[in-house]
């Protein structure tokens, strides 16, 4: 059996926030700086580095957002028609599009603006090729991670008997696989994660003194890399024993073998007994706390984790009848 809880409501919020985000991005930086900025900003450049076309202020500012728009609305159409045979490559690219599409705008709009900051005519602005090469590699790497977020999914599990314990036919194999996020926390590393971009572009393009910028970015871009590892979580039971995986990449990942496992329940658990969300240490053990509710807890080693995964029930008791059958 396969549970999914939460999951469509983090992403809708996740994907919502980016794009107000990257959208605030392109239309903000040169309206932040435009009292440094000529009349007219240089908006294309030759082969030779020299700036050969201009835009108004508002211009430079209005049209990367309308190409936004339109990406986003693009995406968010394919999802919503997203088919079931064909949602995994959908998701795929419409991950691929809104991560790389919106570093590669935002860089460009960064490089735009630092190009033409403290110049008096557009055809003075400097050189954009190195921070071009930059964005483009940067929103590579952003488009390869989103493709590998959004296509990363469950294989498909066997079916398991109600109880806490259940029959093995001979000859069979079991999975048992449930996933679950909170939507707020996908949120909060969305917010953080575009407070560290907007401090990068800031001192990318000039609009502040650099190293402020950096020492901001910091915390925040930690910040969202460790709420974002957080905010999903997936469990695994199978004849290899338990394996629990985190975030959207589903790593880091913590895993017990089926020997080392004494015993697996259903508790009910909330965040006031754990002590908050996330990954939580107690005098309950450890517990991955992203609803409250049924949680799968295990014992092993002489220590207990625990999960709030749904159809917990299940999961234990393949994993009780999976150890029965294991020489401990």
């Amino acid at each position: 059996m396969n549970k999914d809880s939460g999951r469509g409501g983090g992403t809708t919020w996740g994907l919502v926030g980016w794009c107000a985000g990257i959208l605030l991005l392109l239309v903000g930086m040169p309206v932040a700086a435009g009292g440094r900025l000529p009349e007219r900003l240089a908006t294309h450049w030759s082969g030779a580095g020299e700036p050969d076309s201009s835009m108004p202020l508002w211009g430079a500012a209005v049209f990367p957002a309308l190409i936004w728009s339109v990406l986003a609305a693009g995406a968010a159409f394919g999802l919503r028609r997203t088919g079931p045979q064909s949602a995994g490559a959908i998701r795929g690219w419409a991950g691929v599009t809104l991560a790389a599409g919106g570093v590669f705008l935002v860089g460009g709009q960064a490089s735009v603006v630092r190009a033409n900051l403290d110049r008096s005519d557009w055809r003075e602005a400097g050189s954009v090729t190195g921070w071009v090469v930059a964005t483009v590699v940067v929103a590579a790497t952003a488009g390869a991670v989103a493709w590998l977020a959004t296509r990363h999914g469950p294989k498909t599990p066997g079916q398991a008997a109600d109880g806490p314990r259940m029959e093995i036919p001979g000859g069979q194999r079991l999975v048992w696989l449930s996933r679950t996020s909170n939507p707020w926390l996908r949120m909060t590393s969305a917010v953080t994660g575009l407070v560290a971009l907007a401090a990068v572009v800031v001192a990318v393009g000039g609009l502040a003194d650099p190293l402020p910028a950096l020492i901001l970015m910091a915390p925040f871009a930690l910040a969202s890399v460790l709420v974002l590892g957080c905010a999903s979580v997936q469990a695994r039971v199978s004849e290899e024993g338990v394996k629990v995986s985190f975030g959207p990449l589903g790593w880091p990942a913590r895993q017990w073998a089926v020997q080392d496992i004494e015993s697996a329940r259903v508790e009910e658990r909330t965040p006031a007994q754990v002590g908050g969300w996330g990954y939580r240490l107690s005098g309950l053990g450890t517990t991955v706390m992203l609803r409250r509710g049924e949680c799968l807890v295990i014992r092993a080693r002489g220590k207990e984790f625990a999960v709030s995964v749904d159809d917990t029930e299940r999961g234990a008791a393949l994993l009780n009848s999976l150890g029965a059958k294991s020489p401990r």
